[in-house]
């Protein structure tokens, strides 16, 4: 399927015509030293191409090449034409012919390449890869007497199989038939290990298979070149790349480059190797260099997971790079420190070593942990590479969560080791502790969390094709592969927890099982696996806080032990110091305000009265003040309250000190508190001394065809005054309480669900005068605000006499998206997916918010209401308040602050910061 581009596009440059491309640039070269397209940077050149230009302009050996811009991707896919760069191409491949000194489809000297993707944001795994492209049958018999038969014959045998998989579309399943029954044949493990005769045998299996597809495969080695070329820019548009574009929110319009490279062999003998590195572990952002390499391999093998490698420092085995080819080792340190320092970021590197020359393929900023990402950039800060500012910009917000995600407790995980539940031991991938229940397909994954069941995905080795499963999972194994295989990098990206390398497990997806170690378990049983020590057990496993909330929150472990903590700490200053958005909790207890300032919360901006009334001690009463046939009965039942409410917030205040405390008065309908079962009915009835049916007549009387619309929020307190009078008393005689310890409390009383200036002021007139009797009563009178939570677009809209006696808005964006869109936020998950995929919706609003629809009603709010009243406090409490695109759109709206769970403080904080900052790079680049 094919995209429209814009008329300019995001690349910076207008989408050319074939008959203009002969005057504007889109191929650029780069070998010996010159790079055409050094500083044009990734939105041109894609990520691949800019990382080579750049390598090749810092001396770096990289095998010579050219860059077909990202623009030219965006033609393409609208007229399937690629006539107008074929000259600038030929004439790039030319200068490629003279700096390697071999001529491409030559009998005698022939230059093969390799034709990449490589789009300006990292797609690991998404796009498609040829190699040897150029590997005619002609050009076999110059390379055999070059580098050997075998060597020639495994070339044609990898040429083949992409090529035909890509670009003549058949499945790459029916190629690894054969190559697995010759393996098994001659009882050889990899592939490697297969002879010249072997070899042979495969690649005319395979050349049958294409003809048995009825396909052609070219052997001019133009002719590969093209539609090698077009198939990768096609790949843009492939299943698993749109959905990982989704997954990440990568702009369809930005399209790929395409990199074509002269080839190098890392599969030319056992001086011969290939490899991924990254500059600093990218688990745990140690400053070492990690990473892994197969001797006498392609790249593919190594990503591919088929073979486990080797570690690239000695570790004692005599097998890794350092103590095979200290040389060449030698030489990757000194790349690893020119790169990290030229692009001052962790950098993902990708080499080949042919016959004891290295040679670097690719350099691009690493996938990382949250954990990583928060040391990486604070040891880069004191390491003088990178300023306060930069490092805050270098941590995603989202990535936070996982330095809160649970682990497994030492106790228990012993004990079921001991116990003989451990399965196998692998390569921790991706940090934290997850259990499932196991899948072996994607499919099974998105199924089986679709019903809310928790998925490991367990593969031998996972593929781009299963991106959605991993999505889907908690946690992910593979049996195969090391720690830079797809499993391990889409996992590290995803934040998911990922153990890979579990060899002594065996897979079998026919009878939906495992084995290993004389267990068994099939799809549906628990699986827990620890993604920090590369452990998988059998069953279920408890799990305790992480690292950071022992420290934070339960108090467990020092700070001074914990270098993650003082890091994590470290960078949420910094973002603090350049955020200007406030951050609040949602918090409706001491326990949820204490865990809320400890994560740095400056106030509680929404607290939700209404949690108050569910403990056992307290329904009762609720339900005594609902049933009452007067006033005076309600009144009795509400005097029971007060002291629970009273003693509620005077816990908060103390939490919070200072810090403002927004409380919203009762929201939900009646007849929430109420039971509806039969059994429930008879208790309740008992309980309140009453008969069964009186208490079913009070139900049904309450009962609401929209209870959404219906008798709650403020329309309860104008109805019931005396529920409102008794909340508002206990907010003032706890403030007044707290006091008197010497505290100074800031409540804020916030009125929900406003829709007009009349309901809003007729209830702030009972706020005022209950605090004055309050004050006469306790001789103090307490500061305190007024304000309303902005729900009803009506609200929005009449924003401007509503504030003319108001002290703040908050907007309760769950609500205020329900009305908004006509859509039931409880009911809307049977269509929401649908719409999403099918392009109706961008995203979930209420996930996110919708900036065109919703946005702009906040926006008009905010404009009329500070317009009526200068200087109006305007915040946000609904589930957005922790989103971090929706704390940008914030940001630009002029909000003062967003308020969000406990558990998101932390990365609001991060994600203000990023608001700020970017709106600050925006603004100095425009001037």
């Amino acid at each position: 399927m094919s995209v429209d581009p814009p008329t300019g596009s995001a690349s910076g440059r207008a989408t050319v015509s074939p008959l203009m491309a002969a005057t504007v640039k889109r191929v650029h070269y780069f070998g010996d030293g010159h790079a055409e397209g050094a500083g044009l940077g990734k939105e041109i050149l894609g990520g691949k191409g800019s990382g080579l230009a750049e390598m090749t302009a810092l001396g770096i050996p990289v095998p010579p090449g050219f860059t077909i811009e990202t623009s030219v991707c965006l033609d393409y896919l609208r007229t399937g034409n690629l006539d107008g760069v074929r000259p600038e191409v030929e004439e790039a491949l030319a200068r490629v012919e003279r700096s390697t000194g071999r001529k491409f489809g030559d009998a005698s000297n022939p230059l093969l390449v390799s034709v990449r993707s490589g789009a300006r944001s990292s797609m690991p795994g998404m796009m498609d890869t040829i190699l040897n492209l150029g590997l005619t049958r002609a050009a076999m018999a110059g390379l055999a007497a070059s580098a050997g038969e075998r060597f020639a014959l495994d070339c044609r045998r990898r040429f083949l199989q992409m090529y035909s998989g890509i670009v003549l579309e058949i499945p790459r399943e029916e190629f690894e038939e054969f190559l697995t029954r010759r393996r098994e044949e001659k009882g050889a493990k990899f592939d490697s290990e297969l002879s010249a005769e072997d070899l042979r045998w495969v690649v005319d299996r395979y050349e049958e298979v294409v003809r048995r597809r009825g396909a052609s495969f070219p052997d001019d080695p133009r002719e590969q070149l093209w539609g090698a070329i077009g198939a990768v820019f096609r790949s843009w548009n492939n299943p698993r790349a749109k959905e990982y574009r989704r997954l990440y929110r990568i702009p369809e319009e930005w399209g790929t480059a395409v990199n074509v490279q002269a080839m190098v062999f890392g599969n030319r003998g056992e001086r011969s190797a290939t490899g991924v590195a990254f500059t600093r572990d990218p688990a745990t952002g140690e400053k070492k260099f990690y990473g892994e390499f197969l001797a006498n391999a392609q790249g593919e093998d190594v990503v591919a997971g088929i073979r486990t490698p080797h570690p690239l420092a000695a570790d004692g085995s005599g097998k890794s790079l350092e103590e095979t080819m200290p040389a060449a080792y030698a030489e990757l340190v000194r790349v690893r420190d020119l790169v990290e320092k030229s692009f001052r970021d962790m950098q993902d590197l990708e080499f080949t070593i042919e016959e004891g020359r290295v040679y670097l393929l690719q350099t691009r900023n690493g996938k990382r942990t949250g954990f990583a990402a928060v040391r990486v950039a604070t040891d880069m800060v004191a390491e003088g590479l990178i300023s306060e500012k930069e490092a805050v910009l270098r941590v995603e917000p989202e990535q936070l969560v996982q330095l809160l995600a649970p682990v497994f407790p030492a106790k228990e995980k012993e004990a079921a080791v001991q116990g003989g539940r451990l399965l196998a031991r692998g390569l921790p991938a991706g940090p934290g502790a997850a259990c499932g229940r196991i899948a072996f397909t994607a499919d099974r994954a998105v199924e089986m969390a679709r019903k809310g069941d928790p998925v490991v995905l367990v593969r031998v080795e996972t593929s781009p094709e299963d991106s959605a499963g991993m999505h889907a999972a908690v946690g992910i194994l593979t049996t195969r592969g090391g720690i830079t295989s797809h499993a391990s990098v889409v996992a590290r990206g995803m934040g998911k927890t990922c153990v890979v390398g579990a060899g002594e497990i065996t897979v079998d997806e026919r009878r939906h099982e495992l084995r290993a170690r004389n267990l068994t378990a099939k799809e549906g049983d628990f699986l827990s696996v620890d993604g920090t020590a590369g452990d998988v057990l059998l069953g279920q496993l408890p799990t305790q806080p992480s690292e950071v909330l022992r420290v934070l929150v339960d108090g467990t472990l020092p700070p001074e032990k914990s270098p993650l903590f003082a890091s994590f700490q470290r960078l949420l200053e910094w973002a603090d110091g350049s955020r200007r958005l406030g951050v609040r909790a949602n918090a409706d207890t001491p326990t949820d305000a204490r865990v809320a300032r400890l994560f740095g919360a400056e106030g509680i901006g929404l607290c939700r009265t209404e949690h108050m009334f569910f403990g056992e001690n307290r329904i009762v009463a609720v339900r005594q003040m609902i049933v009452a046939d007067s006033e005076a009965d309600r009144r009795k039942a509400l005097a029971k309250l007060l002291p629970m409410q009273r003693e509620d917030f005077i816990g908060i205040f103390r939490e919070m000190g200072e810090r403002p405390v927004t409380i919203r008065l009762l929201d939900p309908p009646l007849h929430e508190f109420l039971p509806h079962e039969d059994a429930a009915v008879k208790k309740t009835a008992e309980e309140l001394g009453i008969t069964a049916e009186k208490l079913r007549e009070r139900v049904r009387s309450l009962a609401e065809a929209n209870p959404m619309l219906g008798h709650r929020g403020c329309r309860l307190g104008i109805t019931y005054p005396e529920i409102y009078e008794t909340q508002v008393r206990a907010i003032f005689e706890a403030a007044a309480a707290v006091r008197r310890e010497g505290l100074r409390p800031s409540p804020e009383v916030m009125i929900p669900l406003v829709g007009t200036k009349g309901e809003f002021d007729r209830l702030k007139i009972m706020v005022d005068e209950t605090a004055r009797l309050v004050a006469g009563e306790t001789g103090d009178a307490v500061p305190y605000r007024v304000g309303t939570m902005i729900e009803i677009p009506r609200a929005a809209l009449r924003a401007a006499e509503i504030a003319a006696n108001c002290d703040f808005f908050s907007f309760g964006t769950n609500d205020l998206t329900q009305m908004t869109y006509g859509y039931s936020r409880d009911d809307a998950a049977s269509f929401l997916p649908a719409y999403i995929e099918l392009g109706i919706l961008p995203d979930d609003p209420f996930g996110t918010i919708d900036q065109p629809g919703v946005g702009e009603l906040v926006s008009i709010a905010t404009e009329r209401g500070r317009a009526a009243k200068p200087g109006l406090k305007v915040g946000v409490c609904g589930e957005h308040g922790g989103d971090p695109r929706s704390i940008t759109f914030f940001h630009g709206a002029g909000l003062d602050y967003v308020s969000c769970s406990p558990f998101r403080v932390a990365v609001a904080r991060l994600a203000a910061a990023h608001a700020a900052l970017s709106k600050e790079t925006a603004a100095s680049s425009t001037a």
